[in-house]
């Protein structure tokens, strides 16, 4: 059955309830408890840098898969994982840059491997996304194309204030918040079409609230 306007308002408030838990756990996140004291380091940055390259490459993969898994009958969808994928395919290059602006090397962080957190949340992408028209995927959206657009800007300029790097150090997290920005409303635009019924609305919270949880665990397993 589709889902209704009633329906859709309330998707959007538990999504909303998936999010505001986030936020409470990402306070508690030490990097970026550190960050918003002021007492960050270049080396966390760099740590940061290093840790989310390993699971960004996967990005556009699980995506790519993802769109191979949806049936002509969601060819709303697959269209638009498509297009999501190849603007995605690259932005782990960004955080390269980023990461040798600050005095890395290529050669370390593509040496890296993903800590605990990042190993578990490729690994749930990538199962999730085999699934037979994995429509509870546009959860995993909401909450990471929703940090880039909400939090990663704010990160940048917290950086930036702190320990006073220039916009090519952290062209990685300024650049997603406005590709991001219109990640989350090409998002929204799917969510309040009416595709969605009630079952794959329970789809896409549960995915948001694994990959809210995972996300958070790979910042805070830096170098595990």
């Amino acid at each position: 059955m589709p889902t209704t306007a009633t329906s859709t308002d309330t998707l959007f408030e538990r999504l909303s309830d998936v999010w505001a838990s986030l936020e409470e756990r990402l306070d508690q996140v030490p990097v970026l408890r550190r960050l918003a004291e002021g007492t960050v380091t270049l080396d966390d940055y760099k740590r940061l840098l290093f840790n989310l390259r390993q699971q960004v490459v996967d990005g556009s993969p699980w995506i790519s898969r993802a769109a191979s898994s949806f049936d002509m009958d969601h060819f709303v969808l697959r269209s638009a994982a498509i297009r999501h994928a190849e603007e995605e395919h690259r932005d782990y290059q960004m955080i390269e840059r980023d990461y040798v602006a600050v005095g890395g090397t290529l050669d370390e962080i593509r040496a890296g491997r993903k800590n605990i957190g990042s190993e578990a949340l490729s690994g749930y992408m990538f199962h999730y996304a085999s699934r037979p028209n994995p429509v509870g995927l546009m959860g995993a959206m909401f909450i990471i194309e929703g940090l880039g657009a909400k939090r990663a800007a704010g990160w940048a300029a917290r950086f930036q204030e702190v320990l006073g790097l220039a916009d090519d150090q952290v062209h990685f997290m300024t650049y997603h918040q406005q590709a991001d920005a219109e990640h989350t409303g090409a998002l929204e635009a799917i969510l309040t079409s009416g595709i969605v019924d009630d079952a794959g609305a329970d789809e896409i919270v549960r995915c948001a609230e694994v990959v809210a949880r995972l996300y958070a665990m790979q910042l805070e397993e830096l170098d595990s």
